[in-house]
């Protein structure tokens, strides 16, 4: 068994420190010889943890093929110390893995009792937003602009490593500590995709607004970095972000929309006003004039000003017919000095956007 210690780059992009408390993580990849832990091989170990303000890389390296209970008890006893353990895939793969390991050879599995933080299960909803191929964590270093010494991939270093068991070459073991290595250090920069899981969640505020060319434009503040440019449309609404500034620009409709009324049962259609009125009302109306409401025909007509709040998310909105799925919110001046209600329908309408 070897161990290695190296002090980790400093990611370019906001990293985990950011979202947590960077002392309490274990951030921890795995190298085997294939997908089963029963009839497979652990290798090498590769962890980055927090300490005198830098990261660290540690990685256990099963040097002679026979190493692998030592490697798996020196990691386990080193993750004791630690509160939350962060992996990319790591709830599909490595945490399993180690886990079938340390059932069998009778050893305290202490990752049993850290919260696991899978980055890829958190980021995965982005892969249409930003239109990538995949969400392999390969694919997600790609998009950040990070370029790898490493070309293989894990499953190209099985056979170099079976071939180091049996002649130990010193540049066959490079190769498989620089992929680990590399792992370790493309997951910290991957941690910076979580900026647009905040952004998802609502972490900003409403600055400014102006109207330009018949349209509404939020001016928002982002709490979180996004590390590269987002656009993202939805119903002619567009949204950018970039770093820690966004905007939602929104068309403004200037047209007539119906309010339709939840209770249609308390309410009388009147075809000749094509409108609808509360049966204490219509109770006066000739009877030859008005109908009982239906809920395609319980509504008042509106002529004004709005933005598409989508569905029915924030307000009781304005549609163009009943079946219409999308909603409107008339821009009166008490929306639009409600701050409360700005924030919200800018948090409403981003959380669609990326859902």
């Amino acid at each position: 068994m070897e161990k290695v210690v190296n002090e980790a780059h400093r990611s370019k992009f906001q990293t985990l420190e950011q979202f947590y408390t960077s002392e309490d993580l274990l951030v921890f990849d795995i190298e085997t010889t294939g997908f089963t832990a029963e009839h497979t091989a652990l290798y090498l170990i590769g962890c980055a943890y927090y300490k005198n303000r830098q990261w660290n890389i540690c990685q256990w390296f099963n040097q002679d093929g026979r190493s692998e209970a030592d490697i798996l008890e020196q990691f386990l006893s080193f993750a004791m110390n630690y509160k939350y353990v962060i992996t990319y895939n790591g709830d599909g793969f490595d945490i399993p893995y180690i886990t079938k390991k340390a059932k069998a050879y009778g050893m305290e599995n202490t990752l049993a009792h850290m919260e696991s933080i899978d980055i890829y299960k958190q980021i995965r909803f982005l892969k249409d937003v930003l239109h990538m191929e995949n969400m392999k964590q390969k694919s997600v270093e790609r998009f950040l602009g990070i370029h790898r010494l490493d070309k293989y991939s894990g499953g190209d270093l099985i056979k170099v490593y079976q071939e180091y068991v049996k002649l130990p070459v010193k540049t066959n073991k490079q190769l498989l500590l620089q992929h680990n290595y590399e792992d370790l250090e493309g997951l910290l920069d991957c941690t910076s995709m979580l900026a647009y899981c905040k952004f998802k969640a609502g972490c900003l505020l409403v600055r400014k607004m102006s109207v330009r060319k018949n349209r509404l434009l939020f001016s928002l503040e982002l709490e979180y970095q996004l590390p590269k440019r987002l656009t993202i449309g939805l119903n002619d609404i567009i949204i950018t972000g970039f770093q820690k500034e966004a905007t939602i620009n929104a068309p403004i409709y200037t047209e007539e929309l119906k309010f339709f009324f939840d209770n249609y049962r308390d309410y009388y259609y009147l075809p000749a006003e094509d409108m609808a009125v509360h049966k204490s009302v219509a109770s006066y109306v000739d009877k030859n004039y008005r109908e009982p409401a239906k809920k395609e025909t319980c509504y008042l007509r509106k002529k004004g000003y709005f933005i598409s709040q989508i569905d029915d998310g924030i307000l009781s909105g304005y549609k163009r017919d009943y079946e219409d799925k999308e909603s409107f919110i008339e821009l009166t001046d008490s929306f639009l000095q409600d701050l409360d209600l700005l924030h919200a329908y800018a948090r409403h309408i981003i959380r669609l956007a990326l859902s």
